[in-house]
């Protein structure tokens, strides 16, 4: 309980820091002394969303190598200082610099999470629990654009704002991590609940090196499918996570700028409940099977898609508001089971690696996001994502029937080789 806590509160956190420039964007295009291009500034969406992507890969290899405490820690801190730089200093050099720093701190936290989750919680149980942690995203998202929002334009009156009281909840939720959290079981003298946290070691008995642990993953054929597959569905996500106020402000003016830092919430709102539904539904209707799960969601998100085009056209708050909540509700359960249950899952004793790769693949995708909805219009862009939907769908479909206690992901025997020792030895 204490872990899944700690980190929930973690994960839902980052989003003050990663979300606060999303919230800037308002004041910065009102302010004649830093003067940003719409382009401009999805180019600097695009420097985080690159870095976070190069982090992803990075980080869930050495999580898997030296525990997620110091790594998720020292993302924790370093992306509450880069927030207090942002809103101290505001010339282009130094925001580019600042994005590229804070995509790499930010990046700390998915894999290095659900490895750590991973560890605390068994398979059979998998898909249920990483169903209601993952609200945690939603959540962040969810609360950090009002709050940053209301600090700036409602107290302050100041987008620099958004950055400071980002930064000192960052902050304050990393020293509750440093006391709270614990890398495994083992830490606090209980047994491992499965081979999720075994991990993966060389011949010689040896932590694996960068490259061998790499080189796993890329042999694994379901944990590619499944980071293919995220790289199709991220960019939606994160086109409404950057420039959700953008838009909803360019079409209604009218209700101001705290109000428009509010209105795509609907889509978080809903995020918090499809990834506890959809756990759910794989533990319980399909018995630990992901893919059924997560192709009969994504199906009814195309049709949401779809129809977001027209409700656009239409010009009605109400349709557009319901449209993101049914979207939210059908994008946020695939998007947390493919980058959490089923990458742990198939990523066996490389937990972290699998998890980092399959959401360093999503955000390489996400880069698309910060970046279409400045350069084209809306409609465009959601047509785009439409397809993209339908395409990871028909990827996930062949893998209906499979599950991770099956060797369907081609997983070489080695990578748990000191796991099959310990069963063995369990056996005798």
């Amino acid at each position: 309980m204490q872990i899944f806590a700690i980190t929930w509160v973690a994960y839902a956190a980052f989003y003050f820091t990663r979300k606060a420039f999303s919230v800037a964007k308002l004041g910065i295009a009102d302010d004649p002394d830093f003067e940003l291009e719409k382009a401009t500034m999805a180019n600097l969406d695009a420097l985080y969303l690159g870095a976070y992507a190069v982090g992803q890969f990075t980080w869930g290899i050495l999580a898997d190598r030296f525990g997620p405490r110091v790594v998720v820690l020292g993302g924790l801190l370093i992306s509450a200082v880069v927030a207090l730089i942002m809103g101290s200093f505001a010339t282009l050099p130094i925001f580019a610099t600042c994005m590229v720093i804070q995509g790499l701190a930010q990046s700390t936290g998915w894999s290095g999470l659900c490895k750590n989750l991973g560890s605390f919680f068994a398979t059979g149980e998998r898909g249920r629990v990483l169903g209601l942690w993952s609200s945690c995203y939603a959540f962040g998202g969810l609360v950090a654009s009002p709050f940053a929002g209301w600090w700036a334009y409602q107290v302050y009156g100041d987008w620099r704002a958004a950055f400071f009281s980002s930064a000192i909840v960052v902050g304050g939720v990393a020293v509750l991590f440093f006391l709270l959290q614990r890398n495994t079981p083992q830490d606090v003298g209980l047994p491992p609940v499965d081979d999720a946290d075994a991990p993966q070691r060389d011949g010689s008995g040896q932590h694996a090196s960068f490259g061998s642990c790499l080189k796993t993953i890329l042999k694994n054929r379901t944990v590619l499918v499944l980071g293919l597959a995220y790289f199709l569905l991220k960019p939606a996500r994160y086109a409404i996570l950057f420039w959700g106020p953008v838009m909803v402000y360019e079409r209604m003016p009218e209700i101001g700028k705290v109000a428009s830092a509010i209105v795509p919430t609907s889509f978080e709102v809903a995020g918090l409940v499809g990834p506890i539904l959809l756990g759910l539904i794989s533990d319980k209707l399909f018995g630990a099977r992901r893919f059924p799960a997560c192709v009969i969601s994504l199906l009814a998100l195309t049709a949401c898609l779809a129809l977001f085009v027209p409700a656009m056209q239409s010009g009605s708050v109400l349709v557009v508001v319901a449209l993101l909540f049914m979207m939210g509700l059908t994008l946020y359960g695939p998007d947390s089971m493919i980058s959490g249950a089923a990458a742990i899952d198939y990523g066996k004793g490389t937990a972290g690696t699998a998890a980092g790769f399959v959401n360093g693949c999503g955000s390489i995708g996400a880069i698309l996001g910060g970046l279409l909805p400045g350069y084209f219009d809306t409609e465009s862009v959601f047509l785009v994502f439409t397809g993209t939907a339908l395409i990871a769908t028909a990827l996930m479909l062949p893998y209906w029937n499979s599950r991770p206690d099956k060797r369907t992901d081609n997983q070489p025997a080695e990578c748990n080789s000191s796991t099959h020792v310990s069963n063995a030895r369990l056996k005798a």
